[in-house]
């Protein structure tokens, strides 16, 4: 067994959220000292480890709060950001840009100004411009505008990478950068006005949604990753490629909007009809990454098929948040 995360002090930003608190279920798994920052004091996602970890309430946006926050520890996952669905990133580019920049910048400088021995940068595949190779390299990813849709974010997570490389370029900090693709899975946000594609699916077929009316034509199409897989690849990449230099973090199964909706309605047996309202943007044609690089570098291949992690979330959701 790999003890490499064993007795580590590991701080994790945005720990009490959605990934975060699959990343703390891993870290404990491999006995790490586990220290979390939450900004709202929200714990009920990690409340079954309360016990088990520190829990700092801080807003990250804060330079001196996250300085006081970050201090003593070996390993920094900064995976706080501000997130929300399609139509939010859309009409608010300038709050999401600034508010992920002022995070970026405030943990990494932090961390190193507290002698943190490495530090794990969370971008996203929402840097990726519009129209581009698929399956994605890791190479396109400061190629023009990122998809117009995610414009601000975007920015806000190609701004979060060059800090890391500017950073181990002039003071030879540990950095690790990974970028993720869509996540999904138990512990999710189900809220549909902020919430992704398949949380915001699931909650509205749950309520009875008759139309169940889908944004965009359901042609464009996505590579979705599992929670738990999501976790490990982080994990996995802190550990193994701390040289500020990006891996993608995905699934290589990609499937159509309209099919994934489809899917979903047959596992949780519905049979009500769908909606495709095409005045609404499909956001990027295609997402789908090129896994080459984080199988060669840090050994990661997801896996959890699709279909067994929407198994899985619908579950979950059914046992937790089904009235």
């Amino acid at each position: 067994m790999n003890d490499y995360w064993k007795n580590k002090k590991v701080l994790v930003t945005g720990g009490a959220g959605f990934i975060g608190s699959h990343v703390v279920d891993l870290l404990l798994q491999k006995k790490a000292e586990v220290s979390v920052i939450t900004k709202t004091g929200n714990i009920e996602k990690i409340s079954h480890h309360k016990k088990r970890i520190r829990i700092y309430k801080a807003d990250l946006t804060d330079y001196i709060q996250a300085k006081r926050a970050s201090r003593n520890q070996d390993i920094i996952l900064n995976l706080a950001s501000k997130v929300a669905g399609i139509q939010y990133n859309i009409v608010h580019p300038a709050i999401m840009f600034e508010d992920n920049v002022r995070i970026a910048q405030n943990m990494i400088k932090a961390a190193y100004e507290n002698g943190t021995d490495r530090f794990l940068i969370v971008s996203s595949a929402c840097i990726y411009p519009r129209n581009t190779s698929i399956p994605t390299p890791e190479s396109e990813g400061f190629i023009g505008d990122p998809e117009p849709s995610n414009l601000g974010y975007g920015w806000a997570k190609r701004t979060a990478e060059l800090l890391g490389r500017f950073y181990n370029s002039e003071f030879g900090m540990k950095v690790a950068i990974a970028r993720p693709y869509n996540a999904y899975g138990p512990r999710d946000n189900f809220n549909p006005e902020i919430s992704h594609v398949i949380p915001g699916i699931i909650k509205r077929v749950f309520d009875g949604e008759n139309p169940l009316v889908v944004w965009g034509s359901g042609k464009q199409t996505r590579s979705f990753l599992y929670s738990r897989d999501f976790a490990r690849g982080l994990l996995l990449t802190a550990e193994k490629y701390p040289v500020a230099d990006p891996v993608n973090i995905g699934s290589d199964e990609e499937i159509p909007i309209g099919d994934l909706v489809k899917l979903i309605l047959k596992l949780t047996g519905s049979k009500i009809k769908i909606k495709f309202d095409t005045s609404k943007p499909d956001g990027q044609p295609r997402r789908s990454c090129d896994t080459k690089k984080a199988t060669a570098k840090i050994g990661f291949t997801a896996e959890t098929p699709l279909k067994e992690g929407l198994k899985e979330t619908i579950e979950w959701y059914r046992q937790h948040l089904s009235s």
